[in-house]
């Protein structure tokens, strides 16, 4: 009899739900992590009572109540609702696009006025039937000014690639919302857990042994031989030694500057839309939690291309990269002991409630073989 049940590999918060579940059920979880700190991506680093999202923003938002009853039974959730502000040469509009956006920009008060001048940018660009790249799709879907102030130049940033080389299917559609609200989500649930994320990943791995500052494939054997099986939510290429070549990601930077200020931006998320401006977007952490504290913290992110030496984020969702995953998939679907879950062992790009449910689901078809 092995040590352990589970090897879990990565301590983020897809492992941490599984675990808890595991655990619940009685079996016996190893989690190892190569960072310093539990909690992936939504880890929280506490500067003078603030705590600052060390990986982006993170807003827990879902309509599911399932999963919302769950996390709640770990944590309470403030009622911080998502409302980031775009800024375009110092101008300063409202997001998603709502009345608010089409007044600044255009003037109109009524639902009617702000339909009739989006209907009329569209026009200009209705000779395109079959648009052919991610500019076109824009036009077609919002016209030049939407387009040109508030997407073209935050999303070359984001890709790294101008809006004329990504393809279409990057922008579906564009939600327009004929309201004043500025609520980012539709979601019934939302909000930020008190005391931070921290709180709500301790809580699910209170009871798991937890090993940092491991690294899985360095001793990849050793570890391997102290459990009966393995839970891996690593990158599903670098599993399997990278054998049909490397997905691509794109990846993150970011710049954390603790200041002498109680209010920097009056906002927890301000995005810079211009291609010249080299950040995509900058967060002041404390009001996501509603902070008085005499001090901030801002964080600007940047976008960066993936490398070795930093982190994966957004998978390049193209034809070549879906096809690369299949194989890898093929391969993990013959892998005897080893699961496979969150959002870099299944190359997708999830929200939080997703990869809670995601996580709750695959614990409970695990778990019910195992009875």
């Amino acid at each position: 009899m092995k040590e352990y049940d589970y090897l879990v590999v990565g301590a983020g918060l897809f492992a941490a739900v599984f675990v808890r579940q595991a655990i619940e059920a009685g079996k016996r979880c190893l989690v190892i992590d190569k960072r310093s700190h539990i909690g992936g991506n939504i880890y929280c680093e506490n500067v003078d009572g603030i705590h600052v999202h060390q990986y982006g923003a993170h807003i827990f938002h879902t309509d599911n109540k399932q999963v919302w009853d769950y996390v709640n039974r770990f944590v309470s959730f403030n009622r911080y609702t998502n409302s980031p502000l775009a800024n375009y040469k110092g101008k300063l509009y409202n997001l998603p696009f709502n009345m608010n956006t089409f007044n600044k920009l255009w003037g109109v008060n009524t639902p009617q006025e702000a339909k009739a001048k989006i209907e009329e940018q569209r026009k200009e660009y209705a000779y395109i039937k079959s648009p052919a790249n991610l500019e076109e799709q824009a036009l077609t879907l919002c016209g030049k000014d939407i387009y040109q102030k508030l997407i073209k130049g935050y999303t070359e940033k984001q890709w790294g690639r101008s809006a004329t080389e990504l393809p279409a299917f990057i922008i579906k559609r564009l939600p327009f919302r004929f309201t004043y609200d500025n609520n980012y989500f539709n979601d019934e649930y939302q909000g930020i857990p008190q005391g931070g994320y921290n709180e709500l990943i301790h809580k699910l791995l209170e009871k798991a042994e937890v090993r940092l500052n491991t690294n899985y494939f360095s001793a990849r054997e050793e570890l391997d031989a102290l459990a009966d099986k393995v839970l891996f939510t690593g990158c599903i290429d670098e599993f399997y030694d990278y054998r049909f070549g490397r997905l691509e990601y794109r990846s993150l930077c970011f710049e954390h500057e603790r200041l002498e200020i109680d209010n920097y931006q009056g906002n927890a998320v301000v995005n810079y839309c211009e291609r010249e401006i080299p950040y995509t977007r900058i967060i002041e952490h404390k009001h996501f939690e509603f902070g008085t504290q005499p001090c901030t913290v801002i964080t600007r992110e940047y976008p960066a291309a993936f490398t070795a030496e930093n982190e994966p984020y957004y998978p390049v969702n193209d034809d070549t990269n879906m096809t690369l995953l299949k194989k890898y998939k093929d391969l993990a679907n013959t892998t005897a002991n080893v699961l496979f879950g969150g959002r870099l062992a299944q190359y997708a790009y999830f929200d939080m409630d997703d990869t809670v449910e995601a996580a709750l689901n695959l614990a409970k078809n695990e778990l019910k073989k195992e009875l």
